[in-house]
Order: structure tokens, then sequence, then C-alpha cells
């Protein structure tokens, strides 16, 4: 398909942020709403595309007053126009938690198939920059640590995180194909455990489970031991680290995450004494498939991006727990939003699920 003749030729690589106009798919999740806030910020105009399954519109409410922000309610997985030039093109629309991505396989494995061809098709009609936020859960349990972008993985392709992993896998696949094909100007992110506000109390991830937990005085859950590792990346350094590879135009993929690694045990004892309380920390059975160690190698990102974590560990834990302090537990996902421009609903709150 010929590229859009109202594309422009590509944002200018010294022109900045300010100059673009940039879709962000699966802009009103944790993630993807810092992302459109930081955009905005930098003077870009931002069209947020959801279809609110696991993101939820109050992430981009306070947006939405903002001249140079659309909010659009579409699922990526059906074909997808968006009128006039743009610029480039971020795909963060998956659901990213274990706890919403068993509960939505099919789903899961579309975004990250259909989905991501739609997106691809739409960067090249308008000769637009493509970004794959892809994960590190495409290492899987890793055998090689840590984990480089030239390790090829340890990942289950049947297993009860496979949906996830292997939507991702293909997703990668199919960007690079795209780019050796037809010319669409890609890149690929592989982001490691990310944390800090907006995130859901009931995502079944570490830190909000083990902050909800631990702001409640309920017993801490930790999975197995505890001796497993992570490694977390505050999400204002992650943004940024988003935003420079937006503005590249190297393919990937680059690591995206924090290389200082600690235990889940560790983690549950900080959030503990950050928290201000005396919770017990218990111990449950260990998931299947749950890696035992992770940590990425930023080296290219460091090289390529001028990037590197900035947000030290406690102080962003700190924040978070703050966060989620001033608020009573996040509600999850909405239900029977159809208008393009979507208006704040309540929805019921769902409990906390321990995991890592």
């Amino acid at each position: 398909m010929a590229p859009d003749r109202q594309a422009r030729t590509g944002p200018s690589r010294q022109a900045g942020v300010d100059a673009m106009r940039v879709v962000v798919a699966g802009g009103a999740g944790f993630l993807g709403s810092h992302l459109c806030e930081r955009l905005l910020a930098d003077g870009a105009e931002v069209v947020c595309v959801d279809t609110f399954l696991t993101g939820r519109p109050d992430n981009v409410d306070p947006l939405r007053a903002h001249g140079a922000f659309r909010l659009l309610r579409r699922d990526v997985t059906n074909p997808l126009d968006i009128a006039g030039p743009v610029d480039a093109v971020l795909h963060l629309a998956s659901p990213a938690s274990p706890v919403d991505y068993r509960a939505l396989p099919l789903e899961t494995l579309a975004a990250g198939s259909v989905g991501t061809g739609r997106l691809l098709d739409l960067a090249h009609r308008k000769c637009a920059r493509f970004v794959l936020a892809s994960t590190s859960e495409v290492y899987g349990d890793p055998q090689v640590h840590p984990q480089t972008e030239q390790y090829w993985g340890h990942v289950n392709p049947v297993g009860p995180r496979s949906m996830y992993d292997e939507a991702k896998r293909f997703a990668e696949a199919l960007t690079t194909a795209h780019r050796a094909a037809r010319g669409t100007r890609t890149g690929i992110v592989r982001i490691f455990n990310t944390y800090g506000p907006r995130m859901r109390a009931d995502d079944g991830r570490a830190v909000p489970t083990f902050v909800t937990q631990a702001l409640a005085g309920r017993p801490v859950t930790v999975a197995g031991d505890g001796s497993q590792t992570r490694s977390l990346c505050h999400v204002d350094d992650l943004v940024d680290g988003l935003v420079r590879m937006m503005s590249c135009d190297h393919p990937g993929p680059v690591n995206l995450g924090n290389p200082h690694e600690l235990t889940m045990l560790e983690l549950a004892r900080l959030v503990v004494r950050l928290s201000g309380g005396t919770a017990p920390i218990t111990f449950v059975p260990r998931p299947p498939d749950d890696p035992s160690v992770r940590r990425p190698d930023i080296t290219l990102a460091r090289e390529l991006l001028g990037w590197q974590p900035r947000v030290e560990l406690s102080d962003g834990l700190a924040r978070t727990v703050a966060w989620f302090r001033e608020r009573p537990v996040a509600p999850g996902p909405r239900a029977g939003l159809d208008a393009d421009l979507v208006p704040r609903q309540p929805a019921p709150a769902r409990l906390p699920t321990a995991g890592a």
C-alpha cells in the first residue's frame, strides 16, 4: 500500500518532540498515560487510542482539557486510521499484568499479532516512526544473566505465561519483517519491570500488591521463598527511554530497565518499611514458569540513547506508596464505554491478588 499522501516525510530528528503528532496505542494504561503526559509536556500533539479493557479513562482525565490531546476508544485489532499527519506510532496496547493476560489470553495474543499489524500498517501509510513496546518476558526464565539483546530467550510456548510471552515475540518478528519488506521505520524496546503511580492495585504485580497489603496492615504475600529477583525501573525513567527511542531511527531491540537487582523478599521488606507499618510477611506457592532472575544489560541504551535510570528505588517506591496512600483501592478496567470521548464512570474495585 502506498504511503498516505497527507503524511509528512517524517519528523526531523533535530526538530524535537515538539514538532510531532504521536499516536499512543494503549495510552490510557499505567505506562501509556505517563507517556501521553510526558509527550504533551514536551510540546507534542497526542492521539491516545485505547479499548479500556485494562486501561482506565481516569488515568488520562487530567489531559483531556489539553488542546493537543485527543482520546479515542478503539480496538487496534480492527482496521484503524487516524485523520491527518502522524509522525510516530507507539504500540503499548496489550494486557501486561499476569492477572490481565491470563484472564484475557485471546485478546492478548490478538493485540500482539493482529494489533501489531494494524499499527504497523498505519505507521507505514503515514511514513511515521513505529515503536513496539515489547517486554523482558521474551527472555522467559533466562539462562543468561544479565540479559542482553542478543539473548534469544528460554520461553515455554504452551505454559501459563505463553499468551503474553509469545504475543510479544511474534510482535517483534512482525515488526522486523515490516521493516525489511516495506521499509517501515520501526524500533523495538524490551521493557523490564516498571512501577509507579497509576498501577492498579489488583493487577497482580509485586509492587502494587505489596504496597496495598502493607498499607492495609494485611500480610504481605511473597511467592516461594522470595529469592527470585527482579530489577525495578520507575515509570518516569522508562518513559524517558521510550521518548528517546521514538526520536531516533535505530531498529532495536533495546533493553529499557533498571540494572539494580533485588530479591522479592528484599522488595517486600522495603515496602513494609516505607509504608510505616508492621505488616507481617508470609509465603505463598510460587507460580509456574515464574522467572528466577531478571536483570537487563542496558549497555546499548546508554550508548545509543544516552539513557539510564536516575530515580533511586527507595525514592520511587516512597512516591508510589504515597500515591496509593492518598487513594482508595484503584478501580479495575471499565466496561460499557462506547463513545470516542469517554465520560468518567465509576467501576467496582477488585481485591488485590498476590504475585510477583
